[in-house]
């Protein structure tokens, strides 16, 4: 008799033991808002058996079907009561989820089916409004200054290299020697070279006005393109097309060293009267400046290579530090737009400025994360 109550004793609880294991209950999904489409929420209520020596934690399974061909996408902790999926690729259709209790042992409780769900591209991420904000607030007071500029109400302050760009181009007129204009070794992509090229239109009209010969040696084949439009133009705005020549823009080299020795020749041949070095450059940096001090050259610089300023404050007699290179353009033509952008451009750093002390002030006298959060991305 007591064996056959042990045995029924087991019998009796070996349905307990299978059953111990319990899966999640009550699983949600929701589409992530302010999204792509590529994210789907998941919300469950903890396994009771999550207390239970040995319990892992959950698989987060999905599937196109409500009852076929689930895979296993994620593993979390036990104690996360969410997930979020992020690798849905067809926004649109229908997903379903599940999610699996596991212990150590490999028993698995798995959750009711959950869904359908179809995500959807959100048409604006309100999370970003305050970016919004900033951009309408930088775009209005951009265009307040090119108001006033057109207005003639604007200063720049002087800058001494480029105060010197019609003295050195009315000395190489009065010597009758031709200028030699460095575009550097920088792409089209270099936010520097555009601004050599802008500066390249306005030494091109001075020249036309003075009928100066100009050459222009380039070391990449679209920059090339780009300069011989520029100097074309800056002639024809100078009224004087005629004196464009096609070969005075011309392309040498690809090749770093290359470049600067061809330049370095074209230096003591021609003895210019004015080297411009203005846009990208590196290690040839000291070798062009150096050669073209020793030809006596009136020497105007101007990069935003900060390793390589010294060179040039060094050797040249104007140096264009930094953001006086993108300066430049405005600085030289005076036209309205350009100089409009550039105060714009300013006034919205010094905007910027400010809210960095008047946040830095408020975080550490008052204790407040207000500015903080303005400029958050939610």
């Amino acid at each position: 008799m007591g064996k056959l109550k042990m045995v029924l004793m087991a019998c009796l609880l070996l349905p307990v033991l299978a059953l111990g294991l319990e899966p999640p209950i009550d699983v949600k999904l929701t589409d992530a808002p302010n999204d792509d489409g590529s994210i789907v929420i998941m919300e469950w209520q903890s396994s009771p058996s999550e207390n239970e020596p040995g319990f892992m934690g959950y698989n987060i399974e999905r599937s196109m079907l409500p009852n076929d061909s689930f895979r296993m996408i994620a593993w979390v902790p036990k104690g996360a009561v969410e997930h979020e999926d992020n690798s849905v690729e067809l926004i649109g259709r229908d997903y379903y989820y599940k999610v699996v209790a596991i212990n150590e042992n490999g028993d698995s409780a798995v959750s009711a089916t959950a869904g359908p769900i179809a995500t959807t591209q959100s048409w604006f991420n309100t999370g970003k409004l305050n970016t919004l904000f900033g951009t309408f607030l930088f775009i209005a007071i951009t265009l307040l200054y090119i108001y006033w500029a057109r207005k003639g109400k604007l200063f720049i302050r002087r800058i001494a290299g480029l105060d010197a760009v019609e003295e050195a181009i009315g000395r190489a007129t009065e010597m009758g020697r031709p200028i030699l204009y460095c575009n550097g070794i920088g792409w089209i992509d270099s936010i520097s070279t555009v601004a050599s090229l802008n500066i390249l239109g306005q030494v091109a009209k001075k020249t036309a006005e003075y009928d100066t010969p100009l050459t222009v040696p380039t070391a990449d084949p679209v920059v090339h393109a780009v300069a011989r439009e520029m100097v074309k133009e800056g002639y024809k705005s100078a009224g004087r097309p005629d004196l464009f020549k096609e070969d005075s823009v011309y392309f040498i080299t690809q090749d770093q060293m290359g470049y600067a020795a061809a330049l370095a020749g074209i230096m003591v041949r021609e003895k210019p009267a004015t080297n411009f070095f203005m846009g990208y450059y590196a290690a040839e940096s000291l070798v062009l400046a150096e050669s073209g001090a020793a030809t006596g050259a009136i020497q105007i610089a101007g990069t935003d290579q900060i390793s390589q300023l010294p060179f040039f404050i060094t050797a040249c007699d104007y140096t264009l530090i930094g953001e006086e290179l993108y300066a430049a353009s405005a600085y030289l033509s005076k036209e309205p737009l350009l100089v409009g952008s550039l105060k714009g451009q300013d006034a919205c750093k010094l905007v910027i400025i400010l809210f960095v002390l008047l946040g830095t002030l408020t975080a550490l006298i008052f204790r407040s994360d207000l500015i903080y959060n303005l400029f958050r991305i939610h």
